[in-house]
């Protein structure tokens, strides 16, 4: 049975890649991000652990996914892998040192309901809203967007960051929100 939901769900994550234009068409917007989710979860597994997940927006070659990621968080072995133009490529890994007395799962965080790309797809959102509204910018873009773990392992100071730029380039505007969506720090 458990074959067979690996199947359907790989099944519906080609389907939805091929229909969409690839991980790096993907629009930076709730439904988009949960299209990158299933991608992560596919190759990697809905257990997988990570330190460092971020979402690159470049207008030439589209979305760069950039993961820092395990499947067995007590081995302290971590790959860094980069998904661009929806390929895959490992460029390191990591060997991590944890304080005594704790364990390397206390510094990772895992895709699921209480963090997950959707919500951060649906930060991009209420972020380029409110910088039309309060700067008048015009059609604000992605720049930058991740989940920024705390290096002391404090799952609940956990951040999604969200970074934009105007349509023409020119300053970065960065805000930050808590896990429950509150806005924490706008950065113009």
């Amino acid at each position: 049975m458990r074959k067979l939901k690996a199947s359907i769900v790989s099944f519906a994550v080609v389907l939805l890649i091929s229909c969409g234009g690839g991980v790096s068409k993907q629009e930076a917007n709730s439904e988009g991000f949960e299209a990158i989710e299933d991608v992560l979860k596919s190759k990697f597994g809905d257990e997988a652990h990570y330190t460092d997940l971020t979402i690159t927006y470049n207008e030439t070659i589209g979305n760069i996914v950039g993961i820092t990621v395990t499947e067995a968080p007590e081995s302290l072995k971590m790959g860094e892998w980069t998904l661009s133009q929806d390929n895959w490529t490992q460029t390191s890994e990591i060997a991590l040192e944890i304080p005594q007395g704790t364990k390397a799962a206390d510094f990772m965080f895992q895709l699921g309901s209480k963090i997950n790309l959707g919500q951060l797809g649906r930060f991009v959102e209420k972020s380029k809203e409110q910088l039309s509204t309060e700067k008048e910018i015009e059609n604000p873009s992605l720049h930058m967007a991740f989940i920024k773990m705390p290096k002391n392992g404090n799952r609940a100071k956990i951040e999604y960051v969200v970074m934009l730029k105007p349509e023409k380039g020119g300053t970065t505007f960065t805000f930050s929100y808590d896990l429950n969506g509150a806005l924490l720090n706008v950065d113009y």
